[in-house]
């Protein structure tokens, strides 16, 4: 009889374990909706150098998600979601970094670029215009953003890292007699943060289609060294934080690897983690235990660099 009573009970004890096992899946696995931002504007509002078109994808745009002001550290990162120039990964690389970042006081500044599939189409220069700009524009709003001028870096994904690599690389200090007030501003980065990034052009370890989408599908020798980022580092280049996964089928961690090589013989500061194992395009790679980890560890290297303080280090 006993025996009759405990099946159902059982059932249902183990019902409510499942029920609850998959709450508690679905809770990890579903991204937090990401709030809007509270700005959003047009890098150039009368429109961008080499438009082709008015159509929303020819007007490149920077979404501001701003720090709390009662945890605010007055540092901000531009951050540039990847999609290998051909479409931009805003969600997961983009809004979903920014919230991490308000998390930790950090201001970001999500950057809708111009790529291939954009408005009428875009590769070189229109990319990196669109991040030298955003960082021109980052500083020039510091004070109604209320961020530290000197304390704004860049940020990028796969593609996009690219990009924020090539903005690390190739920079300068603004133009004092431009007659546009946010092209006084410098461009250069403070920081860079590179995430399983493409970084080299050159065949051996490029992402293909980005390059393509890029340059186009016979470019120019001199344009490919140019833009193979690891060559260009110096000692004027920021310090950088990379992490890639050494399975990563689409990118190479030979990208990040070699950048990182070229900031120690440059003695430009740098810190490298390579997990194991992990897919290509994981984000903040929420369920990758082993390789959700970067962002803490990411947050102890801008508090270590005095990013968060302003402290410097």
């Amino acid at each position: 009889m006993s025996a009759v009573h405990f099946a159902p009970r059982r059932a249902y004890s183990c019902l409510l374990f499942v029920v609850a096992a998959w709450a508690q899946v679905a809770a990890t696995a579903a991204p937090a909706v990401a709030r809007d931002p509270d700005h959003l504007v047009f890098l150039w509002p009368d429109g961008a150098p080499g438009a082709k078109g008015t159509a929303d994808g020819d007007r490149p745009e920077l979404s501001a998600y701003l720090a709390a002001g009662d945890k605010n550290s007055g540092a901000g990162v531009v951050v540039c979601p990847g999609g290998g120039y051909g479409h931009l990964a805003v969600d997961h690389e983009g809004k979903q970094i920014a919230d991490w970042f308000n998390s930790i006081g950090v201001s970001a500044f999500v950057l809708k670029y111009r790529h291939r599939a954009s408005g009428a189409g875009y590769g070189h220069p229109a990319p990196l215009d669109d991040a030298q700009r955003a960082i021109r524009l980052a500083r020039s709003k510091a004070a109604d953003w209320k961020v530290d001028p000197k304390r704004i870096g860049v940020m990028g994904f796969s593609a996009g890292g690219h990009l924020a690599s090539t903005a690390a690389t190739h920079f300068d200090d603004g133009k004092a007699d431009a007659p546009d007030p946010i092209d006084r501003q410098g461009c250069r980065p403070d920081f860079a943060i590179l995430c399983y990034a493409v970084i080299t052009l050159d065949d051996a370890f490029t992402h293909q289609g980005s390059k393509k989408n890029l340059l186009g599908a016979e470019p120019d020798p001199k344009l490919v060294e140019l833009l193979s980022n690891e060559k260009q580092v110096t000692e004027k280049t920021p310090p950088t934080f990379l992490w890639s996964t050494g399975d990563d089928g689409a990118v190479p961690v030979e990208n990040s690897v070699q950048f990182y090589l070229a900031c120690r013989k440059a003695k430009v500061p740098a810190e490298l983690h390579v997990y194991e194992h992990g897919p290509h395009g994981v984000g903040l790679g929420k369920n990758l235990p082993a390789v959700s980890v970067w962002s803490d560890q990411l947050a102890a290297w801008l508090k270590h660099r005095g990013i968060l303080t302003g402290a410097g280090g």
